[in-house]
């Protein structure tokens, strides 16, 4: 339930301030990384394993990078532009200044809650969440294959060096 002094409970500004640094740096780690792999010294050596990971890295370093976009939706508003937000339903003012937030970080939303009892989300563009959903659902897939790729060449090569 939302306090009545506090109507306004969204993302915390020192919240949304660490995930994007952290996030930020975290994603220039992986773009490093995966750039560094089309060199032509890794080219020749790739392997079924390593483009398994590296679709696995691909996919997360776009989740996150959606995941930052919709952080940067929210980290640019104020209170007062929350409760604008808020006001609206679909494009159509329903009651301005009536209304009541709160912010979700799993997933990424802020919610409005109206004094009928219904909700919508407000801000956060719709289509980050389900994308970041399938990115992430694709990342997890890429690397379990490339993890079941890696034990089989691992058991080839015990098999072999037991001969």
């Amino acid at each position: 339930m939302l306090a009545a002094s506090d109507p306004y409970q969204g993302h915390g500004f020192t919240a949304l301030t660490v995930i994007l640094l952290a996030g930020t740096a975290a994603l220039c780690g992986a773009v490093a990384f995966l750039c560094s792999r089309f060199t032509r010294q890794n080219r020749s050596a790739r392997t079924p394993v390593a483009v398994w990971r590296d679709l696995a890295l691909l996919s997360s370093a776009g989740g996150l990078a959606l995941y930052l976009w919709g952080c940067l939706h929210l980290y640019l508003l104020d209170r007062q532009d929350r409760g604008t937000r808020c006001a609206y339903v679909d494009g159509v003012l329903q009651r301005p200044g009536a209304e009541a937030t709160v912010g979700e970080f799993v997933p990424l939303r802020l919610v409005c809650r109206m004094p009928d009892g219904s909700s919508h989300t407000a801000v956060v563009p719709e289509y980050i969440n389900p994308t970041i959903a399938v990115l992430l659902l694709l990342a997890l897939a890429a690397g379990i294959v490339s993890l079941l790729l890696h034990r089989k060449r691992h058991a080839t090569h015990r098999k072999a060096g037991r001969s």
